[in-house]
C-alpha cells in the first residue's frame, strides 16, 4: 500500500506512439491492483505520473499491459516500466518489454532480473513465473515456426514474405525507409548506368570505369588502380570480404597434378611447404554446380585451386592456379603461372575471384551468417523465456534478422532474382552449392581459435583478420563469462535447465538438420560449455557477419576484381588476349547491377547499432549493468588499438573494428 511512482518509456520510431488509451496493473507477491486508463503513449516520451495503491503486493514481480481502442487499433511500442515503491527509499522495479503492444489482450512484463527455471531469484510461491515463461512459450510457439525455404538447407523461419513475420521481428519505420530508399537509388542509377552504356563499345578494362562514378569507397579505388598486381590478388585471401578460405598447407594437394616440364614447381612447392610458408584456396566446392543460363546466355563456373607462398615480409603472391579438378580419363588440367603472357595470368586470377564471388555470397555471407543467425533467432524464440538470463543476453544480436533473410529469399536467391539475373551460380547452381556447403557447418569453424588454428593462420602477422577475430573473440567470451556466472553457480545448474537444454537441442537437432555429427552440441553440461556456445553464437552473428559483410563494399565495386559471372569457359590454352578477358567478364548491364547492388547491401548503414551498444536494457540489477560497461570499454581500447595499428597500414584493416561491426545480422 502507498503512493507508488509509474514511469513509462514509449520508443523513437515513426509510428511508436498511439493515440489509443494505455491500462496499467502491478503484479506482487502479495496480490494485484489495477491502476485503470493511465495514458496515451507519445513518440519518444516518458510519461511519469503517481498512483496511490490501497493494497499490499509485496515485492512486484509483473506489470500487465492492455491497449484499449474504439475505432482504430493504434499500435505502441513500448521500450519498458520503472516502477518505484512507496517511499523516498522504496525499492525501484525495471520491466523491459521493447515490442509493440497492438490488441486488447493483456501483456505481462516480468521483473528484469534474469530467472532460471525453478531456480527464481524472488520468492514465487504462487508460481506466477512458472506460469508465465510456459504460457510465454506456448504462444511464442504458434508464431514462430520452423520453415524450410528449399529441401536439404538449415532451416528457418516460416512465411513467404515480410508480412509474415511477428510484428516484433519486422523492421521499424526508419530502418525500412533507409533501406527501401537505397534500393530505389541503386535502381536508378543502374537505369542511367544501362542507358549511358546501350550503344557504347566495350573493348578495353578501362571501360570499367564508365560505370565505376558512384557508391565507390577509398579502398575500392586503390583496387581500381591495383587490382592486377599479384601481392593484392594475395591480400584479399588474408584480410578481404572472405577471408574464410586460405589455410596452411600440410601437404601438396593430390588434385594438383605436374606435367613434366613443370617438375622445377613442384620443387618449389615443396620446399616452400617444409618452410611452412605454403598456403591454398581451394573451390572445389564449385566442381560440377551448374551455370546460369540468363535469356540464352549460357554463363561459366569453375573449381580453382591456388597455391600461394608467404614471404618473410608478410606478403601472400600466388604461385601456380589450376582451374578445373583432374577427369579420369582426360588430360590434366592447365597449370597457369605468375611468368604466362600477362593476360593469360590476369584471365586465370579473374576466374579465382570470380569464384570467390560465389563462396563468399553463398557460403561465407549467407549461409554462416545470415541463415545460421535465423537458427539461432527461431530457436531462441521457442526455446527461451523472457526471464531467461540467456534470452536477455542473445536477444539484442538477433534484432532484424529475420526480416532481412525473408528479403534476401524474395529479391536476392528467388526465382527470377539478382543472382538468376547475373550470377554465374543463379539458375538453380545457388541453391545445389548452399545445401553441398551445409557439409561443412562444423562447430569448430564457428569459434575463431579452434578455426584459425585449423587453417593453421595463427601467428601469421600479416593476416589481421584473424588477429581481431581472435581478440573480438575474448572480449566476447569473457563478457558473456561474467554474465552466465552471475546466474550459473554450479555445472549441476546447466545440467537441470531444461529450457537451456532445449535450446541447444533445438538449434543442433533440428535447426541445423542433425548436426551433432560436426561437432554441434546437443546438450550443455557444464557452464564452460554454456559460455562457449553462447559466445559462438553472438560471435557469429555480430564479428563473423561483419568480417564477411564489410569489405564488399571495397573489393566487389571494381568488377574485374571480383565478377559476379564469367561469359567464356575457362580458358584452356594460354592463348589469351584482352578481346578474350573482356568477352570473359561481365557485360555493362551485368557490372552495373553488381555494383548497385554491392552499393546498397555494403554501404556503411545510417541506422546501425554498433556492438554492444543496443540502447536496450533486458537485464535489471547492478552487476549486468557494470559486465555490460566493462565490455564497451573493452570493446573501445579494441577498436583504438586497430585504428592506431591501422593508421600506420597502407591499406587499413577495419571489418572487425568494435564501432562498424553491427550488433546483429541487419543488412
Amino acid at each position: 500500500m502507498g503512493v507508488y511512482n509509474i514511469s513509462v518509456s514509449t520508443g523513437c520510431s515513426v509510428y511508436a506512439g498511439s493515440k489509443n488509451q494505455v491500462q496499467l496493473w502491478l503484479v506482487g507477491q502479495h496480490g494485484e491492483a489495477s491502476l485503470g486508463m493511465c495514458l496515451r503513449p507519445a513518440r519518444g516520451k516518458t510519461a511519469e505520473f503517481k498512483v496511490d495503491v490501497p493494497e499490499y503486493l509485496g515485492q512486484l514481480l509483473f506489470v500487465k499491459v492492455c491497449k484499449r481502442h474504439l475505432l482504430q487499433d493504434d499500435a505502441w511500442f513500448c521500450n519498458w516500466i520503472s516502477v518505484q515503491g512507496p517511499g523516498p527509499n522504496g525499492d525501484r522495479f525495471y520491466f523491459p518489454c521493447y515490442r509493440w503492444v497492438e490488441t486488447r489482450s493483456v501483456l505481462a512484463l516480468p521483473e528484469g532480473t534474469g530467472e532460471l527455471q525453478g531456480v527464481d531469484v524472488v520468492d514465487d510461491t504462487q508460481g506466477f513465473f512458472k506460469k508465465h515463461r510456459e504460457e510465454e512459450l506456448k504462444e511464442r510457439k504458434k508464431h514462430y515456426r520452423w520453415g524450410n525455404w528449399k529441401d536439404g538447407l538449415i532451416l528457418n523461419m516460416t512465411g513467404a514474405k515480410k508480412e509474415d513475420l511477428p510484428v516484433d521481428e519486422r523492421f521499424l519505420e526508419d530502418k525500412r525507409l533507409d533501406f527501401e530508399a537505397s534500393l530505389a537509388k541503386g535502381l536508378t542509377e543502374l537505369a542511367l548506368k544501362d542507358s549511358l552504356n546501350a550503344l557504347a563499345c566495350w573493348n578495353d578494362l578501362d571501360d570499367f570505369k564508365r560505370i565505376f562514378w558512384c557508391g565507390q569507397s577509398k579502398l575500392a579505388v586503390k583496387v581500381r588502380d591495383s587490382w592486377k598486381d599479384d601481392a593484392l590478388f594475395g591480400y584479399q585471401f588474408l584480410n578481404g570480404a572472405n577471408p574464410m578460405l586460405l589455410r596452411r598447407s600440410t601437404a601438396i594437394p593430390d588434385r594438383l597434378i605436374f606435367p613434366q616440364q613443370m617438375e622445377e614447381l613442384k620443387v618449389q612447392l615443396e620446399k616452400e611447404l617444409h618452410a611452412g610458408a605454403l598456403f591454398e584456396a581451394d573451390f572445389a566446392l564449385l566442381e560440377g554446380i551448374k551455370a546460369n543460363n540468363f535469356l540464352c546466355c549460357q554463363q561459366y563456373l569453375a573449381a580453382p585451386l591456388v597455391m600461394l607462398k608467404l614471404e618473410p615480409n608478410g606478403t601472400l603472391l600466388p604461385m601456380v592456379i589450376q582451374l578445373e579438378l583432374p577427369k579420369v580419363g582426360a588430360d590434366p588440367p592447365m597449370l597457369f603461372l605468375p611468368t604466362d603472357p600477362p593476360m593469360t595470368w590476369l584471365l586465370a586470377k579473374c576466374w579465382v575471384r570470380s569464384s570467390d564471388f560465389q563462396l563468399h555470397e553463398l557460403q561465407s555471407h549467407l549461409l554462416r551468417g545470415h541463415l545460421m543467425a535465423e537458427v539461432f533467432a527461431v530457436a531462441t524464440m521457442r526455446c527461451l523465456p523472457s526471464v531467461h538470463p540467456i534470452f536477455k543476453l542473445i536477444i539484442p544480436h538477433l534484432r532484424y534478422t529475420m526480416e532481412i533473410n525473408v528479403r534476401a529469399r524474395n529479391g536476392l536467391v528467388s526465382d527470377l532474382g539478382v543472382f538468376d539475373q547475373v550470377v554465374s551460380t543463379g539458375g538453380g547452381g545457388h541453391v545445389e552449392l548452399l545445401k553441398r556447403a551445409g557439409a561443412f557447418l562444423t562447430y569448430r569453424s564457428f569459434c575463431p581459435p579452434d578455426d584459425l588454428a585449423d587453417r593453421g593462420l595463427l601467428g601469421v602477422k600479416s593476416c589481421y583478420y584473424a588477429q581481431d577475430a581472435l581478440r573480438l573473440w575474448e572480449i566476447l567470451l569473457r563478457y558473456v563469462e561474467g554474465m552466465v556466472n552471475l546466474f550459473y553457480k554450479t555445472n549441476e545448474a546447466v545440467k537441470e535447465d531444461a529450457e537451456l537444454q532445449a535450446w541447444c537441442k533445438e538449434i543442433t537437432e533440428l535447426g541445423l538438420l542433425g548436426a551433432q555429427d560436426r561437432g554441434f552440441p546437443v546438450s550443455l553440461q557444464s557452464v564452460d560449455e554454456v559460455c562457449h556456445f553462447v559466445t559462438m553464437c553472438i560471435f557469429t552473428c555480430t564479428g563473423q557477419h561483419s568480417s564477411i559483410h564489410l569489405g564488399q563494399l571495397d573489393w566487389f565495386t571494381w568488377v574485374p576484381n571480383t565478377p559476379c559471372t564469367m561469359r567464356l569457359p575457362p580458358p584452356t590454352t594460354k592463348d589469351v588476349t584482352l578481346k578474350t578477358v573482356m568477352a570473359s567478364l561481365p557485360n555493362f548491364h551485368q557490372a552495373s547491377l553488381q555494383m548497385s547492388i554491392t552499393w546498397q547491401l555494403g554501404r556503411r548503414q545510417p541506422i546501425m547499432v554498433a556492438l554492444g551498444q543496443h540502447e536496450e536494457e533486458y537485464f535489471s540489477g547492478y552487476e549486468p549493468k557494470m559486465l555490460l560497461k566493462k565490455f564497451r570499454e573493452e570493446l573501445a581500447a579494441l577498436d583504438k588499438e586497430i585504428e592506431m595499428r591501422n593508421e600506420k597500414l597502407d591499406m587499413p584493416y577495419e571489418y572487425l573494428r568494435p564501432s562498424l561491426v553491427e550488433n546483429s545480422v541487419a543488412i
